[in-house]
């Protein structure tokens, strides 16, 4: 599984500015087949302590090295290039690292150093670290001496199953539970959704260090308005799980911080596929946005593919957590035995400490194929960002198979399916109804039956009507389904907000929410 060839590899690398620090060569030493520099005192504080002293001064990009040989290491070439096995980092752990080689999509270096007893020495460029094909070997030959590295990977073991990389601007992926590449997380967002170009900062050094059951990277961010020092401890027993603590520093105005983005893909599903010309039911690395707030409740948000950019805030306080998840894991409702939606992981954000005011932002980008990352998800402050402000912020990533903490005591939602309205016998188009169905599953809904009415539909609509709702067990199944026609007219999206619950309403499942789009009703 190389991240490297990846198609969110590729787009991702572009979307990464041509800067970085390079770090010249101390003395040089050797330590597992690397050559490294000589030792000098590190630790997460001083790193911190750079950070800060960064964002007093203007940002000064640092121009790539062998930029026009670069360029010749396209997709073919870089195919040709791949780091030697025998001389990964920490060979013989439990995590070992391999690194990744510049090439046309990934110009910018990054400095990589290796971390022992509060001392940190560089791992030095050399192309004798790669196993280089006939396209990229002259190529390669003609490089400068002290080129650096694009970025790296973990490993399991001295195996070639990697589950962890970190590759282009800020951004890094993880195989997951389900040992399968999808979404991607980043350092940091800016400017989203702002009325001028997002802003996109690096990650410019990396400082692994090994530990007895985890591998902790610490990283240098800098960009034109940040500054940061990350620390992930890392580790997979089976679940890959990542605690993060980011201490940022601005250098300007922000009209909006992003903090634990996430980045992902969806084309289209069983809700929406008539709007794809494709042979498989469903493509997407992830299904929907799932939030617990602060308050306690339960979210479950269908992603879309909208016919214009769309922006969708959640306003809430101390949220429990939040992710992007995908949680239909049944093969046949995909069909692509290449590239294996049904195993791309769930990523969710369980913050720690006190994340105060703010809101999660969901981003939602039309697509019309699935080599584009149009999905991103992160949480904003509610306060306004300034210069000279300093962000401490704590949370763990779960890369797993399903939530860690899903809904516990209410039903979850497992389907979203729109139609025509009306009367399925009748097929009467003309009153321009759309139906809704939605599957709700767990919880006790297995103990109620239909004829009682003990589940109730509770279902709101921002605008427009809603027709002939109710509720009913799906046959032969412990499920149950809410079923109701919108009707709403004229082009603006409807916000539909729906849940079960009983007579004395008590809520039986989380909140389904969901944006229609009245111009994309073309059946």
């Amino acid at each position: 599984m190389n991240p490297t060839l990846s198609r969110r590899a590729f787009i991702l690398a572009a979307a990464a500015s041509g800067l970085a620090a390079a770090t010249p060569a101390v003395a040089a030493g050797d330590l597992k087949g690397v050559a490294l520099s000589g030792p000098v005192p590190f630790s997460f504080d001083s790193l911190i302590a750079t950070a800060r002293e960064m964002a007093l001064k203007p940002f000064v990009p640092t121009p790539v090295r062998g930029a026009e040989l670069l360029e010749k290491i396209d997709f073919d070439a870089y195919q040709q290039i791949s780091f030697k096995p025998k001389d990964s980092l920490f060979k013989g752990t439990r995590y070992p690292v391999r690194l990744f080689h510049l090439g046309r999509y990934f110009k910018s270096p990054v400095k990589i150093a290796i971390v022992e007893g509060g001392q940190s020495r560089d791992v030095l460029y050399s192309p004798d670290l790669f196993t280089l094909g006939p396209k990229a070997r002259p190529i390669v030959n003609k490089l400068p001496e002290d080129l650096g590295f694009a970025g790296f990977r973990v490993h399991e073991g001295d195996t070639s199953n990697d589950w962890l990389a970190f590759l282009g601007a800020a951004y890094f992926r993880s195989a997951g539970e389900l040992n399968q590449y999808g979404l991607s997380a980043r350092g940091l967002s800016i400017d989203t959704t702002a009325s001028k170009p997002e802003e996109f900062p690096r990650f410019t050094e990396f400082y692994l260090e090994e530990k007895p059951d985890a591998l902790v990277i610490i990283a240098l961010l800098d960009s034109q308005s940040v500054t940061g020092a990350f620390r992930f401890t890392c580790a997979k027993p089976r679940a890959v799980i990542m605690d993060v603590e980011a201490r940022i520093f601005t250098r300007s105005d922000i009209a909006q911080l992003g903090f634990a983005p996430l980045t992902s893909m969806f084309w289209f599903s069983e809700t929406n596929q008539r709007q794809a010309r494709d042979w498989r039911p469903q493509v997407h690395d992830s299904g929907g946005l799932a939030i617990w707030t602060g308050a306690g409740e339960r979210i479950w948000r269908p992603l879309n593919n909208p016919p214009t950019v769309m922006t969708n805030s959640f306003l809430d306080r101390n949220p429990k957590g939040f992710g992007l998840v995908q949680r239909d894991r049944d093969f046949t409702h995909y069909e692509d035995d290449g590239v294996f939606y049904d195993k791309r992981p769930t990523l969710w954000v369980e913050p720690k400490g006190d994340w105060g005011e703010g809101e999660v932002q969901l981003v939602e980008i039309p697509t019309e194929d699935e080599i584009h990352d149009n999905i991103v998800a992160f949480w904003t402050a509610r306060a306004a960002v300034k210069a000279g402000q300093s962000f401490s912020l704590d949370y763990r990533l779960h890369w797993v198979d399903a939530e860690p903490y899903g809904p516990s005591g209410i039903a979850h939602v497992v389907a979203t399916r729109r139609g025509n309205g009306g009367n399925p016998a009748v097929r009467d188009k003309a009153s321009g109804y759309v139906k809704y169905v939605i599957d709700f599953e767990g919880g006790d809904l297995a103990t109620r039956e239909s004829t009682t009415n003990q589940a109730i539909p509770d279902i709101t609509v921002s605008r427009g009507r809603v027709v002939n709702p109710f509720a009913i067990r799906v046959a032969g199944t412990d499920r149950w389904r809410i079923m109701f026609d919108l009707d709403a007219h004229g082009p603006a999206p409807v916000d539909l907000r729906a849940y079960l619950r009983t007579k004395d309403n008590k809520a039986l499942s989380e909140t389904w929410l969901f944006q229609h789009f009245p111009q994309q009703n073309s059946w």
